[in-house]
């Protein structure tokens, strides 16, 4: 004890500052594969890379020209909270352009990345509480930043029957829904939704008040099928993009989001205070990528060639495959070599040098049976996958 003002205290135990319970959230598993695959390399293996879900080839010169114009001009300051004008405006034209859609500029908003925008989203659209259904397998962020902003995620099971895609017959058989999430095409599965099935998407939320939020950040990198934007079906819908995947910017962390008229505002307050504002330089540079659509739509070639190379090689050894429209993924049925995709990807990668993904980082329920592969790479790289895989998977089937 020690004495204060002539009275006997006890000296207090230091203790411990708190942690916040929202940050208990599971690792996103593909970096831990990544310090996996690492691991190996700097054992002299060589790793064939297909758990990183980016692309392959570096960001176009153009575009990198643009940024440097820009930090030679020093605009490096502050932009306004919803982005630099000509850049919303380039984003409304693009709408016009590609799917015959008039967007005023007013309803863009230039983000840091489509995490900020679902950020923005979620919390100018939804309460704690309240309950928003995601097709279940899913890119595990959705139901993440969900739970960090005290939003319940109804996870809607998703099968190869209905291709991986939600539809209005999942969401009769759930309660009270405030918002429905969905991707086309998706991460994990590269499956889409065609016009009719977001036209009854759409019509569905409308009926029941749900707010429909649509994921098309892999719009570009199609192989078939319809490539439609929410913005047609569903007035309401926001409609979330990023130069990070068919405009090869990853890095640069820069996207965009439609909204409509009656949240612009809500979303600009939310924005000046969570971000300030989007990378000043990535926004100028964005504004060069609209003109590299001949380059990009040349990889995208590539990609649908490592996507038919690897379904033609590995579809006979027992994978079985959604169908995969668009995107840079396989997402592969494994049960007929495991149980669990967790060990079979650890095995994958120490014995075939090949690194993927376990379908329970998007699925934590039916996940066990699933692996991703993302096929970004380049054609020599995934020939090489195809050729060590042709020799490991036949040792590994059950029985």
């Amino acid at each position: 004890m020690r004495e204060l003002a002539g009275l006997s205290v006890l000296k207090a135990l230091p203790m411990s500052p708190k942690i916040s319970r929202r940050s208990d959230i599971p690792a996103f598993r593909v970096m831990d594969v990544m310090t996996a695959a690492a691991a190996l390399e700097a054992q002299g293996r060589h790793v064939i890379h297909m758990e990183v879900g980016e692309p392959g080839l570096p960001t176009p010169a153009p575009v990198v020209a643009a940024a440097e114009a820009a930090m030679r001009a020093g605009r490096s300051g502050y932009t306004v909270a919803l982005g630099i004008a000509p850049l919303r405006e380039r984003i409304a034209r693009h709408y016009g352009e590609a799917y015959g859609a008039d967007v005023d500029p007013r309803r863009i908003v230039v983000t840091t990345g489509s995490s900020a925008a679902f950020t923005l989203a979620f919390t100018a659209c939804f309460d704690m509480g309240d309950r928003m259904a995601i097709g279940r397998p899913c890119y595990p962020p959705y139901e993440r930043i969900m739970r960090t902003l005290g939003i319940e995620a109804v996870e809607l099971r998703t099968s190869l029957a209905d291709n991986f895609q939600p539809t209005p017959a999942h969401l009769a058989f759930a309660e009270r829904l405030d918002g429905l999430l969905v991707a086309s095409p998706s991460n994990p599965t590269g499956t889409m939704i065609d016009g009719p099935g977001m036209q009854a998407l759409g019509d569905a939320c409308a009926e029941r008040g749900i707010r429909l939020i649509s994921d098309e950040i892999y719009h570009r990198m199609v192989f078939g099928g319809d490539q439609v934007t929410a913005l047609s079906f569903n007035p309401d819908a926001i409609v979330i993009n990023s130069f990070s995947k068919y405009y090869c910017m990853t890095g640069w962390r820069i996207g965009w989001m439609v909204v409509p008229e009656a949240l612009i505002r809500p979303v600009e307050r939310l924005a000046q205070n969570l971000f300030i504002s989007p990378p000043t330089i990535a926004q100028h540079a964005a504004l060069a990528a609209f003109e590299c659509t001949q380059e990009l739509d040349a990889r995208v070639d590539q990609y649908r060639a490592n996507r038919d190379l690897l379904l033609a090689e590995l579809a006979p050894l027992g994978l079985r495959f959604a169908d995969p429209q668009g995107a840079f993924y396989l997402y592969a049925d494994v049960s007929a070599f495991t149980g669990d995709s967790a060990a079979f990807c650890r095995d994958m990668l120490e014995g075939a040098g090949v690194a993927t993904v376990p379908g329970t980082d998007f699925d934590e329920i039916d996940g066990h049976r699933f692996i991703r592969m993302c096929f970004s790479g380049t054609g020599a790289d995934m020939a090489e996958a195809a050729r060590r895989l042709k020799e490991w998977l036949p040792g590994q089937r059950r029985g």
